[in-house]
Formats: structure tokens, C-alpha cells, sequence
């Protein structure tokens, strides 16, 4: 038996499931390891020892690689003077600086831990300055796992999900219909539209937002005096360090940002700006480890790096070239593929794979060649993914998509 079985045979009789949440690996497909036990920049090794070309990075929260030296030093600072005090270090004003000269919509930061506590800080603030309840929500948009938007409603209320109104991604009839279905007596009842930089929602393919979906958001909620929210958590860090629609030209009132921003160390923030300054003072929203300061060096030294080693070019062109290469593998064998999302945010699925047979066919063959993908989310590639790994990265796929022809026969 593989130390990977005994490790699920052990957690089975002390956890629920033995393991739950999106790092569930029986959710994977065949042959997906649970458990790991090292990260060297882009590759990870399970605790069987098997080593991976990661380009899940984490599922995201790896942006400059495994253990980098300038974000593992910046912590190990902290940590020999103390992490968890009685108030934040003084990294917690120089992150909060950071970011607002970084972003150019932030006027100010307030901090967190996880990308759902960012996103339902966010919705508080709007609350709280608008003095409304309901929020404008894309349907099967992902922003968390707190009540009012985990993808199952085992243990919540209807109450829960009340007052959010769907609309339908990059439609902007539809956004305003659902303001419309937001009419109180007195008015528009919309406290704020949020909405990610870009549709990713799982077992689809991914979907940019259209520049006149953006605007028009952005002005929907100018007309109805409610906050617009982007959730960059996913997004953030990787496709610009100013937030992922400022190439748009579109600036939300609110960010919630987590995931890359210290490259794998617990941090989240919401950025805002100043006409929400004051409702943000009004909210109590706090935990007992926000404010430690390993976190917030590693985020402060992530983003130094990031504006250093022009992160976001060298993570376009580690994605650019998985993008190129995997097209020509799935033309050389006869598949039609789409490649869906930003370049450092891609996802491959097969045309016709309504059930994703092949699709979760090709990962496993994948994992088997020491890639390690996924099936149905999207993936991540880092700053510390070479021209070389990205090449290794492609002979496992190829290797994959020719197990994948002789199982299915090519399209």
C-alpha cells in the first residue's frame, strides 16, 4: 500500500471524509495523489515521492514559485521576532503603502486571511455605506465558501442567499434586468455588483469579460449608487498588479484580493476607495490571526518581486508557450481542444466532452507523465515556470494526448 493510501485510511477515521473542500482529491480523477510533502519553485512532490511540473500552483497561491528565497527570508525575519502579537508590526503599514501605491484604485487596505473573507468584507463595506441589502451576483460565479456563496447549500439557509439577484456573465441586458428585480419601495435596493475579472467558473470553459460588459458595469452601478466589487482573487497578481481591469480601463470601488498575494502564505486584502473610507471604519469584521506579520512580509516581498522581476510578462510568456504547444499536440493527434482564459490563468477541455470522459482521461495521463493539471478547474502558472519546464511540461503532455488517441481514437 502507498504511503498516500495509509495517509486516507488514517484521516478517513478522525475527519469527516477524511479530506472536503476543492483539494479533495477523490473530486480529481483517477491516479490524483492527496497528499504532499515538498514544493521547489514550479515542481511539487507527493508523499510517495513522485515529483510534478505544477502548473496548479496551489491552486493558485503560487505566484514566484515554491519556497522563494526573498519571500521565505521576509518571513523568517518575522518569525524569529514574533508573528502573532497583541497588534500588527510595523510591515503592516508598509504593505498597506505598498499596495495603495501599487494599485491605482486603492485609497485604502484592509486585511484578512482568506479570499471568501475578502469578498464578504467587501459586501459588508458596500452595506454598510449604501444602507442596502441586495447584491448582484453572476450566476455560478465562484466567491467563496461562507454561507451566502459556497457552491453547496448543505448547511445553509435559504435566508443565506436571499438577497443576492443573478445575472448572466459578460450580458449586460441581464445585469440590468436583475437591478431592475432589485426595486424596493424606496428605490434601488442594490447595495453592489460583484464580479470576477473574468468567468471561471469550474466544469466550463473560461470566458474574458467583454470591455463593454465592464463599462457597462461600472456605469450600472454609477446609475444605481452601488458599489462595484471585483473578486481578484483569482486573478490578482497575475494578469496586472493594478488590479485585473485595469487594462480595461475599469476600476471597481472595491477589490478583494488573496490567493498569489504572498505566494502561499495566508493573507487576504480589500482594497477601496475613499467615498467608502468611512463606512469601512463602520464594519466589525476581524479574526484572530489578521493581522500576523509573517504574512504580511511575504506579501510585501512577493509584490516587491513581482514589480522586479516584471512577474507578469514572464508568467504570459510561460503560458503563451503552453498555449502554442498544446494546440500543436492536439492538431498532431487529431483532437480539437479549447484553450480558454488568460494565458496564466488557462484551461484545456476537449470539444464534445459533455461529460469529460476524455477530459479526465488526459489529466490522469497527464499525472502519469508527471504533470500535474486538473480536469475540470482552471490552472495557474507562476513566474518560476521556465522555457524549460514549460517544455518538460509538454512532453508529458504529448505523451498524454497519444494514451488519449489510443483510448478513444482520435476526433
Amino acid at each position: 500500500m502507498s504511503i498516500d493510501a495509509r495517509l486516507r485510511e488514517r484521516a478517513a477515521r478522525v475527519v469527516p471524509g477524511g479530506m472536503y473542500g476543492h483539494l479533495n482529491a477523490a473530486l480529481h480523477g483517477s491516479g490524483y495523489p492527496q497528499f504532499f510533502v515538498r514544493g521547489e519553485g514550479c515542481r511539487q512532490f507527493d508523499a510517495d515521492g513522485r515529483e510534478y511540473v505544477d502548473l496548479m500552483c496551489s491552486w493558485g497561491p503560487i505566484i514566484l514559485g515554491h519556497r522563494h528565497p526573498a519571500v521565505e527570508a521576509a518571513v523568517s525575519a518575522r518569525l524569529a521576532e514574533g508573528d502573532c502579537l497583541n497588534g500588527p508590526g510595523p510591515v503592516y503599514v508598509e504593505l498597506a503603502e505598498l499596495m495603495v501605491e501599487t494599485i491605482p484604485q486603492a485609497d485604502w487596505v484592509m486585511f484578512s486571511k482568506n479570499g471568501t473573507d475578502a469578498t464578504t468584507q467587501a459586501l459588508m463595506v458596500a452595506r454598510a455605506a449604501t444602507g442596502r441589502a441586495k447584491v448582484l451576483v453572476a450566476h455560478g460565479s465562484y466567491h467563496g465558501a461562507d454561507p451566502w456563496c459556497t457552491p453547496s447549500t448543505a448547511g445553509t439557509t435559504p435566508a443565506d442567499r436571499a438577497d443576492l439577484v443573478e445575472y448572466t456573465y459578460n450580458d449586460l441586458a441581464s445585469a440590468e434586468a436583475a437591478a431592475a428585480r432589485a426595486e424596493g419601495p424606496a428605490g434601488s435596493d442594490v447595495a453592489a455588483i460583484i464580479v470576477t475579472p473574468f468567468k471561471h467558473d469550474s466544469f466550463e470553459d473560461q470566458e474574458l469579460a467583454a470591455p463593454e460588459f465592464a463599462r457597462g458595469l461600472r456605469a450600472l452601478a454609477d446609475r444605481l449608487g452601488a458599489a462595484l466589487v471585483i473578486d481578484d482573487v483569482r486573478g490578482g497578481w497575475r494578469l496586472d498588479l493594478g488590479g485585473s481591469w485595469e487594462p480595461l480601463g475599469v476600476r471597481p470601488d472595491l477589490y478583494a484580493f488573496s490567493k498569489a498575494m504572498a505566494n502561499g502564505h495566508p493573507i487576504a486584502a480589500v482594497t477601496g476607495v475613499d467615498a467608502l473610507r468611512d463606512a469601512a471604519q463602520t464594519i466589525y469584521s476581524t479574526g484572530s490571526f489578521w493581522f500576523n506579520a509573517a504574512p504580511m512580509a511575504a506579501a510585501k516581498a512577493t509584490i516587491e518581486t513581482l514589480h522586479a522581476v516584471d512577474g507578469v510578462a514572464l508568467m504570459e510568456r510561460a503560458g503563451t508557450r503552453l498555449r502554442e504547444g498544446l494546440a500543436a499536440q492536439a492538431a498532431a493527434h487529431g483532437f480539437t481542444v479549447n484553450q480558454t482564459g488568460p494565458v496564466q490563468i488557462p484551461w484545456l477541455s476537449f470539444a464534445g466532452d459533455a461529460t469529460l470522459e476524455k477530459g479526465m482521461f488526459w489529466s490522469s495521463a497527464c499525472l502519469e507523465e508527471g504533470v500535474y493539471l486538473h480536469p475540470w478547474h482552471n490552472w495557474f502558472v507562476s513566474a518560476a515556470h521556465t522555457d524549460a519546464d514549460i517544455d518538460r511540461a509538454l512532453q508529458g503532455t504529448d505523451a498524454a494526448f497519444a494514451r488519449l488517441r489510443a483510448r478513444f481514437g482520435a476526433d
